[in-house]
């Protein structure tokens, strides 16, 4: 098992979608996993925006943080 330490300093969309992704990906194989939200990226701790806003590829971060969130991920800001 490996320690993952996903950084998200955007406020852009498809950086968080990804970020997001990526840290359920780790996850899910069972690796330790955190969140840290610097510069723009703390903005995705406001639980009020919209995490439904979709990407070019069609996803968007809702798919991928409740998964984080019921799995107890921390998210540092």
């Amino acid at each position: 098992m490996a320690n993952f330490l996903f950084v998200l300093s955007r406020n852009e969309t498809e950086p968080a979608t990804r970020c997001f992704q990526l840290a359920k990906i780790a996850l899910s194989k069972g690796h330790k996993t955190d969140i840290f939200l610097i510069d723009g990226g703390v903005l995705w701790a406001n639980k009020t925006r919209d995490f439904n806003e979709k990407t070019p590829t069609g996803d968007c971060p809702n798919d991928y943080l409740p998964y984080l969130v019921e799995n107890n991920v921390f998210v540092g800001v």
